[in-house]
């Protein structure tokens, strides 16, 4: 017979995989619950004064097209990190959406990357929640490793690029539909 004895760093990981989302912080994360070091947010916008160029972002879409953040130069635009396992991403979905509809008409784009997700996933919550903006498909995390100046660390983030490309507020975690609204309604005012 053999016995295994834990040794108390493993009780703790133990405990807190037990624990789930049970935490204030602590968000089970990534295909399968693996931990890839995202906290929960608490949603509250950040408005940035000392404005930064957004990275030179592009990778394929949930849909195989090529994507380029570039591509909306001239737009606001919202990059909303989310994952298909992510209950608060699930419950911002369609808040997203509807901002989206409400303000692409005078400027705005959104676009979403899925993170540290599986394709079919993925796919299948776009389609689930009607997502009509582009994803890109991040699996490895590469493209929020990209902003390090204004890190997207918690799934969900959002990011809102002004029309000059300049990172220009933070979300992170569930953005409530009037913040999100009011914000991207004030960007979208800016000249």
């Amino acid at each position: 017979m053999i016995r295994r004895v834990l040794t108390v760093p493993a009780l703790i990981l133990l405990a807190g995989a037990l624990a789930g989302c049970a935490g204030a912080g602590a968000v089970q994360s990534g295909p399968g619950g693996s931990d890839s070091r995202y906290v929960a947010g608490n949603g509250v916008s950040q408005v940035i004064k000392d404005r930064k160029p957004a990275p030179p972002v592009q990778g394929t879409t949930l849909d195989g097209r090529s994507l380029s953040l570039s591509d909306f130069k001239g737009k606001v635009t919202v990059v909303n990190f989310w994952a298909s396992w992510c209950a608060p991403c699930r419950a911002e979905a369609p808040t997203m959406q509807k901002v989206y509809d409400e303000t692409k008409g005078s400027g705005v784009q959104f676009v979403g990357v899925d993170i540290k997700d599986g394709k079919d996933n993925a796919q299948a919550f776009a389609r689930s929640f009607k997502i009509t903006y582009p994803s890109l498909y991040d699996q490895a995390g590469q493209i929020a490793l990209a902003f390090r100046d204004i890190p997207p660390n918690a799934v969900p983030s959002t990011l809102v690029i002004d029309r000059h490309g300049n990172v220009a507020a933070r979300a992170v975690g569930s953005v409530p539909y009037m913040s999100l609204k009011n914000l991207v309604t004030q960007l979208a005012a800016e000249k």
